[in-house]
């Protein structure tokens, strides 16, 4: 019998000193578990700043489009895409004050009415730290054909892989039945592309002509700009510009014109030469012809008109004169363009968002 009960006691004590080893692993565990999974975060946190967006913040893109561009941007590709890297699109409800909404990261937006620009300005005061993509005053630059192109010519761009300018040009606000009298004194050599001075989304605005000779100037209706028609091999090159991020293609656009075709009469009225129907990418061209301008010179033209445009988002029909060698033309500057249209345009427009983010990011962390 006192056997037994000594065997019990040692088993209580048995148990006893197990219990007592569990509570203090437990406490350890209490006390250190959330020290050692932070510093485990924190490691895996340094390597991967794309994880810390994803999990531990949001990153809202509010967005005012028009319902095309809305159709063709915001593809359920692109928001999945999107999504996965911790960036959320939210459509900004246009029926209420801007003021009332948010808080938005970036507002991406193309609209162009002055009462809009006035609630982006009034929602900038009360937030500063919202990116707008891209400022109206920037935007305005591209949306007249007169400035749209100054900031070229003023660049007069040379890279050691070729040089970039625009065809020479002619603003005619008024009076028809002088153009021709304004062509000449201005030196202007036949055919010229006639295009309306103002783009303001319309197709209107994008309804170009070809003019052939002096006779017909005057069936033109101003207000337009008139450019010296380049040959360029009948291929255009649209250089899509996403911030630092750069995507090229080739369109298929006008025809050279023969020297024995100067002399036709009218003003043949043209399409809006870039279009998805229009690629040349998988055409066979001309090995010359198809060629692209040199990567590294277009960087350097990008990040130099970025920051005289002020824009982030934008493309540039740019033409090769005669198709080959290295003298470049650029012939139109668009503000938010079709990016629906560019290649992989879902990764490239979530690759730049999740720059910016990754951006905010450090620039919290520093505060």
């Amino acid at each position: 019998m006192h056997i037994l009960q000594q065997r019990k006691v040692e088993s209580n004590n048995s148990i006893a000193g197990k219990i007592g080893s569990t509570w203090r692993i437990a406490v350890w565990i209490g006390k250190g578990w959330r020290k050692h999974l932070q510093a485990a975060v924190g490691l895996f946190n340094m390597k991967s700043p794309s994880f810390i967006m994803a999990s531990s913040s949001k990153f809202t893109v509010g967005y005012a489009l028009t319902a095309k561009k809305t159709q063709s941007f915001m593809q359920p590709a692109l928001i999945s895409l999107a999504r996965s890297k911790g960036i959320t699109f939210a459509a900004i409800d246009r029926s209420r004050p801007l003021e009332e909404q948010g808080p938005f990261d970036v507002i991406l937006h193309k609209l162009t009415t002055e009462a809009w620009n006035q609630q982006l300005r009034a929602y900038k005061l009360r937030d500063p730290e919202v990116l707008i993509l891209d400022p109206p005053e920037a935007i305005k630059k591209v949306y007249n054909r007169q400035s749209m192109l100054q900031e070229v010519a003023a660049l007069n761009f040379r890279h050691c892989r070729g040089k970039v300018g625009i065809p020479k040009q002619l603003v005619v606000d008024n009076d028809s039945t002088s153009i021709s009298e304004k062509v000449a004194r201005a030196g202007l050599k036949f055919p010229l592309v006639a295009k309306p001075k103002f783009v303001d989304g319309t197709a209107n605005s994008h309804a170009l002509s070809l003019a052939f000779n002096e006779v017909c100037l005057s069936e033109l209706r101003p207000p337009l700009v008139l450019q010296e028609f380049i040959n360029h091999g009948g291929v255009l090159f649209k250089v899509y510009i996403i911030g630092h991020i750069i995507k090229v293609v080739r369109r298929f656009s006008l025809p050279d014109v023969r020297e024995n075709e100067v002399n036709k009469s009218g003003v043949i009225p043209f399409p809006r030469v870039s279009c998805a129907a229009a690629s040349a990418d998988g055409a066979d061209l001309d090995p010359i012809v198809r060629e692209l301008p040199p990567r590294e010179m277009l960087e350097s033209l990008s990040r130099e008109l970025r920051g005289r445009l002020g824009l982030s988002l934008f493309n540039l029909d740019m033409i090769r004169e005669g198709g080959k060698g290295s003298r470049f033309y650029v012939i139109d500057i668009n503000y938010f363009p079709g990016y629906g249209k560019m290649p992989d345009y879902e990764k490239v427009f979530t690759d730049f968002l999740s720059s910016l983010a990754e951006r905010k990011h450090k620039v919290s962390s520093v505060r």
